[in-house]
């Protein structure tokens, strides 16, 4: 089992399982594209927080731990839960649309597994 990092842009390595985490559909990308793999949107920080942070690198631990306490309930825990079964069947990469996927929610989810 290995869990990877990636861009939704980049090619698909192969035998990985791909999951989408981000919570709005990445621009440029019809539905259906073999690169997405499963969108699993549950698991992406709220709006509200998304917002707040608006990718913005000094604000990242914050961002961190606020996102932390939202993945210990509700469906982002559920959605967490799935992610973690999938790691533990086979390799998964972790996908975002962001252009800097180091001070994304991906880091963290991946950390959380």
């Amino acid at each position: 089992m290995s869990v990877t990092i990636g861009r939704v842009y980049d090619d698909v390595p192969p035998g990985v399982t791909r999951v989408l985490v981000d919570r709005l559909w990445p621009r440029g990308i019809r539905k259906g594209d073999p690169r997405i793999g499963q969108w699993c949107k549950a698991v992406a920080p709220s709006t509200q927080l998304r917002q707040w942070y608006g990718h913005d690198p000094a604000k990242f631990d914050e961002f961190a731990r606020r996102y932390r306490a939202e993945l210990g309930g509700g469906e982002q825990a559920q959605a967490l839960a799935e992610i973690r079964e999938l790691a533990a069947a086979g390799d998964v990469e972790l996908v975002t649309a962001t252009k800097d996927p180091d001070h994304s929610e991906v880091p963290i989810i991946v950390g959380e597994l």
